[in-house]
């Protein structure tokens, strides 16, 4: 057993308390830190597509049979379907029952429209007009080297391990070349990871420099219920799903403590794509299934981000004495469907994709989000993990319904630690 200095995760745990420490004692020096964090988030992203495009075409052409491989994408859908329309439900349920908002009694007359107005206009962009032409690259290589969209990534993965498949031992060199070229840059991500503690402990102090403890107090009840009620999703949710899929959850959230630490730093989910795709190997998830999964998952199954939508909507309801009926709150339900979907695990993706809900929901300013602007950053910590994990899990779900799931491999990966 490796003594504990020599884990990921101790280190990652020590740069987040001493991150913690800087931003509370000198709040200045620890805001500038912020283009460290910057840096390691824009290194590890820069990877994300040719990742993805990899893992997904080899899932693809290792399935080998397209029915398979259509098997698994309509399991995988109809999964992420179900579980994300319970994240939703969870949110709206916590609102409605806890009521975070009721007691903060808002002027919407005295919002800060404009400190939300470039978010509002993002969210529009990228949610409401030209929702599907957005999902389309202008070219191939434009979803590779663009803008990031894993929806683009995916969109010609698919197309391209689908005609890859069908050119049989005439595309067996292209195979190979991808497949050497995945692991390139597997190992170029376990160089990335190396600056792990030092992108999170920068994270951290730049979130308690720039925003300090005392920005908490009056929205802790708030950070509270959604933290709470993320924790009872992932203990209970999809600590059931776990159950029925034959594992325990919390020794697999002990298992991937690595990942969800730096998670827990970076706020971004992306920041250990690589990472969790790997050790779902080691766990005896085949690859192909892990390479067409969990990236998907990323686009399509982000449980926290759920949540924090429908909370968040009746949290700003409610703060601003607005008083939604059960249609109201169903349309909200029925958008936040729409508007998660391709919502990407990078910091702040989850406030947009709450602009664009609110943008399409009539009753509700979406001015009314200067009041979460402060602490949403706080929040997006919990955002990330439990994407994180619900991906994870979904992967795991996927491989035992397809009976392919090592259950050795995985009894001794949960048992590693």
């Amino acid at each position: 057993m490796k003594s504990i200095h020599r884990h990921l995760y101790f280190w990652v745990l020590l740069a987040i308390v001493a991150g913690c420490i800087v931003g509370a004692v000198a709040p200045e020096f620890g805001a500038s830190l912020k283009p460290v964090s910057d840096a390691f988030i824009a290194l590890i992203k820069m990877l994300i597509a040719p990742i993805v495009f990899c893992t997904v075409v080899l899932g693809i052409t290792q399935a080998g049979d397209m029915k398979k491989v259509g098997r698994i994408g309509v399991k995988t859908l109809v999964y992420f379907e179900v579980v994300s329309t319970i994240a939703l439900l969870i949110g709206l349920a916590a609102g409605n029952i806890l009521k975070p908002g009721a007691d903060f009694h808002a002027d919407p007359a005295r919002l800060d429209a404009a400190a939300v107005a470039g978010y509002a206009k993002q969210a529009q962009d990228q949610h409401v007009a030209d929702y599907l032409l957005h999902i389309i690259p202008k070219s191939f290589f434009d979803a590779l080297t663009g803008n990031g969209d894993l929806l683009q990534v995916l969109l010609i993965a698919i197309l391209f391990g689908y005609a890859l498949n069908r050119t049989g031992e005439k595309g067996r060199a292209v195979h190979a070349f991808i497949e050497e070229g995945s692991r390139i840059f597997f190992a170029m991500v376990n160089v990335v990871m190396k600056l792990a503690p030092l992108g999170a402990g920068a994270a951290m102090a730049f979130t308690i420099g720039k925003y300090g403890i005392g920005s908490l107090k009056p929205l802790l009840s708030l950070m509270a219920i959604f933290y709470l009620t993320c924790i009872l999703f992932i203990s209970g949710g999809l600590g059931l799903v776990a159950h029925l899929a034959g594992f325990n959850i919390f020794r697999f959230l002990r298992a991937i403590g690595d990942e969800i630490l730096v998670v827990l730093g970076t706020s971004s989910s992306e920041s250990v794509l690589a990472p969790l795709m790997a050790k779902l190997e080691k766990m005896g998830c085949p690859k192909d299934i892990v390479g067409l999964v969990v990236p998907s998952g990323y686009s399509f199954n982000l449980d926290g981000t759920n949540i924090y939508l429908t909370l968040a909507t009746l949290f700003v309801a409610q703060a601003l004495g607005i008083d939604l009926s059960f249609r109201q709150q169903m349309t909200i339900f029925a958008v936040a469907m729409l508007t998660s979907k391709g919502a990407s695990g990078v910091t702040g993706a989850g406030f947009i994709t709450l602009a664009a809900t609110l943008a399409v929901v009539p009753g509700v300013p979406v001015a009314g989000l200067a009041l979460i602007l402060g602490v949403d950053r706080f929040m997006s910590e919990a955002r990330a993990i439990t994407n994180l994990i619900g991906n994870g899990v979904a992967a795991i779900v996927i491989s035992k319904w397809e009976k392919e799931l090592d259950t050795r491999a995985l009894e001794r990966a949960l048992a590693a630690k």
